[in-house]
């Protein structure tokens, strides 16, 4: 009976984190909405710092040797990007479609991981990447095919690729990073790189949002922190195996958010279209216990 409790409460943590990062997603939509994605991503990412810096400071943290800090520089260029095309994509499309398209990342991820670890690709990845291209096609077919706006949603379908793709480099990243820092560390650059990157274009970008914008940006800060804790703390009592398929709860998070903020209606094919996208991730998952979740690489 203490064991099945004591897998019972990991899940449940990650369960919460997903869905934390997911309401994140509805408050940065609002926030992106009314300021513009590039003022509320580059805020949330300052306000990130501000909450996880003195945590890790507390908590014994060091300035990192120069080769964990670039490992930090590099995560953090990469998700500051990553970011910002997918709180841009939101804005175009409905959470739950950004959020099932998203997931593509792990399978590309499998790819990469060939050409610059030297992975070998096993014929269930192949398999996985077939369900995952057509899960992605059942998608965005559905999404041209009721497109009101045809250029808005041409941008956001752009703009979330461009996303799943820097999340795949992400996923490369984190393998290593893993490996030479703590989380509290490793989330304290990643936000600080992420800010400081991105200011170097608010000459052009940014603008003062709105407080109204500035307290839903701040809500996503917070936020952000808590899902990542509430992972963190799941994925060090339980193995990956048994909490991965939580994540893909994200899905049932931003339809249910999407519909409270924002009266979005999930259709029938960006439901099939996920359900082969997850079927493609939990096949690989199977065989590669060590592959990433999204939300932890989102973070």
């Amino acid at each position: 009976m203490g064991g099945r409790h004591s897998i019972l409460l990991p899940i449940a943590a990650a369960l919460l984190g997903v869905g934390l990062l997911a309401l994140m997603d509805a408050f940065m939509k609002v926030a992106a909405l009314a300021a513009g994605a590039y003022s509320a991503s580059v805020l949330r990412s300052a306000m990130g710092t501000a909450i996880i810096a003195p945590i890790w400071l507390g908590s014994g943290g060091r300035w990192p040797s120069q080769p964990v800090l670039k490992l930090h520089f590099l995560r953090g260029t990469v998700s500051g990007f990553m970011a910002l095309s997918f709180f841009y994509a939101i804005t175009k499309l409905p959470l739950a479609e950004a959020i099932a398209i998203s997931f593509v990342a792990p399978l590309i991820a499998l790819y990469l991981a060939a050409v610059w670890l030297g992975e070998v690709i096993r014929k269930e990845s192949i398999l996985a990447s077939i369900l995952g291209l057509a899960g992605t096609v059942v998608i965005v077919s559905g999404r041209l095919g009721e497109a009101e706006y045809q250029t808005e949603t041409l941008l956001g379908l752009g703009a979330i690729f461009f996303s799943a793709m820097l999340y795949a480099v992400n996923f490369i990243i984190i393998r290593k990073q893993a490996l030479v820092s703590s989380p509290a560390e490793a989330t304290t650059f990643h936000s600080g790189v992420a800010c400081l990157v991105l200011l170097v274009f608010a000459p052009w970008f940014f603008t003062l949002p709105e407080p109204a914008a500035l307290r839903d940006i701040a809500i996503s800060a917070g936020l952000t922190v808590a899902g990542a804790f509430a992972l963190t703390w799941a994925y060090a009592r339980a193995e990956a195996q048994v909490l991965m398929p939580m994540e893909y709860s994200g899905f049932l998070w931003a339809a249910l958010f999407g519909w409270v903020f924002f009266a979005e209606r999930v259709t029938a094919t960006t439901v099939a279209g996920a359900i082969l996208i997850v079927a493609g991730c939990l096949l690989v998952a199977r065989r590669k216990k060590q592959l990433l979740p999204p939300e932890q690489a989102a973070i």
